[in-house]
């Protein structure tokens, strides 16, 4: 595979990252968002002022709020919200012109209604491209400080993730490939929601040891919900499964665990949301993984509780309580 050059869509704290990261690595880049306002800012600073301030973006690196311009690309990288994912696919499809690119989704989420992971939507949207998918416990800011971090690189063409491996892959963005698509995705979207439970834990002063049984407990659900939507048990505790479920809940730089951490402090879902520059995926997702569960007949007393939560305005502290009152059983690994 070559990749001469490679287009980001979506200038948030993630996509700019990820600009900065394969920028200074001698890629050519062509950075996209949709507000053009911001677009003349960072042409003028060369940063991100919104999402990643104090962040340089290497010279390689061009910003655009045209969507033409990421057409011609070889590489077509998704980093927007998962609400905005297929109508941004759907946009470009009218602009595409190069038939061999290939596409890989870094968005974390799980389509409302629908079910749909990303990479579904986006080839739906274009089904004769090869697409890939990449998560792990990736915090924007650090891979922007180039400071040590893994990831995986999902896609069904096995060549073509070894391929996408060694083109972004470093010394300092470890990247390692698997054929589970599904996995990979369900472990990032739905460690969100989970985030979201483990910060309104740390809203409420639970301590440790409730954090450390809930984490757990989270992981135990993730995996339930997960293999019934099609993945494979084993992959959830890789990367994009344990590893970032770990990292979103228990870093005070992971948006979802400050969403719930709020939360957990009394402010309402209003409240917060208004106050949020970036989009915290944990909020979206938990309302769809709800609806998966329910259409699957799952089982998922976390992800249930979250959800009344954020849309059913349940107390934090009723939550914890109903979570707290269900009959005790054996422990099923």
């Amino acid at each position: 595979m070559k990749v001469d050059k490679t287009a980001i869509l979506g200038a948030g704290a993630w996509g700019t990252a990820l600009a900065s990261l394969w920028g200074k690595n001698g890629r050519q880049i062509s950075l996209w968002s949709h507000n053009a306002a911001r677009i003349v800012r960072m042409e003028q600073t060369r940063e991100n002022g919104d999402y990643l301030p104090g962040v340089k973006l290497p010279r390689l690196v061009e910003v655009t709020s045209k969507l033409g311009d990421c057409a011609g690309a070889d590489l077509i990288v998704f980093v927007t919200p998962s609400t905005a994912l297929r109508d941004i696919a759907i946009r470009l499809r009218e602009f595409i012109a190069n038939p061999r690119a290939v596409f890989l989704s870094c968005t974390k989420g799980i389509e409302h209604m629908t079910g749909m992971r990303m990479s579904q939507i986006v080839h739906e949207v274009f089904p004769d491209h090869r697409i890939a998918v990449l998560s792990g416990p990736n915090l924007a800011v650090e891979v922007a400080q180039h400071l040590p971090t893994a990831t995986v690189i999902g896609c069904d063409d096995i060549n073509c993730a070894e391929s996408l491996q060694g083109i972004l892959g470093s010394s300092r963005f470890r990247i390692y490939t698997s054929q589970d698509v599904i996995s990979i995705e369900l472990g990032g979207a739905l460690k969100n929601v989970f985030a979201v439970a483990a910060g309104i834990s740390d809203g409420l002063k639970l301590g440790d040891n409730s954090k450390a049984a809930l984490v757990t407990r989270s992981l135990r659900e993730l995996v339930r919900l997960g293999v019934g939507m099609g993945g494979n048990v084993n992959s959830f505790y890789g990367l994009s499964g344990t590893g970032d479920l770990i990292l979103t809940c228990y870093s005070e730089r992971s948006r979802n665990h400050t969403v719930g951490k709020r939360l957990g402090r009394g402010e309402s879902v209003a409240q917060i949301s208004a106050s949020m520059k970036a989009v915290a995926e944990g909020i979206p997702t938990a309302r769809s993984a709800w609806e998966c569960a329910r259409r699957l007949n799952i089982a998922t007393p976390i992800i249930d509780q979250v959800y009344a939560v954020l849309y059913e305005e349940k107390k934090p502290t009723v939550a914890l309580e109903e979570l707290l009152r269900r009959e005790q059983k054996a422990e099923q690994l």
